[in-house]
């Protein structure tokens, strides 16, 4: 079955609801902030498995303390449902910031 891509629209109101994500051409993004690199790749070990299971692989930068996702879907040539799914999966994974540096806070990828 394929995956009809989003209009704009319809990605405005996703992003609304998910407002630590951007998007970035045809993509979405958000970097998250670790307290040290062991805690950054748990995460992504978890990202990774929800991936799997969803038959759906973000692009994934490591940097240190820092993880950058970013969700296309490629068959689609842009932002999809399957997109905003993975998204709000990975952002599970984090517990609620509590300030600036917490577990999962975003970091400014602009």
């Amino acid at each position: 079955m394929a995956v009809e891509k989003l209009t704009d629209e319809q990605i405005a109101d996703h992003l609304k609801a998910r407002p630590e994500w951007s998007e970035t051409g045809e993509a979405i993004q958000r970097t998250y902030a670790f307290k040290n690199f062991a805690e950054s790749m748990r995460f992504v070990g978890k990202v990774a498995d929800a991936a799997e299971a969803a038959d759906h692989h973000p692009d994934i930068l490591i940097r240190y303390n820092k993880v950058t996702l970013t969700l296309s879907t490629h068959d689609a040539g842009g932002i999809t449902a399957k997109d905003f799914d993975l998204a709000a999966k990975a952002d599970s994974f984090v517990a609620t910031p509590s300030g600036p540096g917490a577990s999962g806070s975003p970091a400014k990828t602009r």
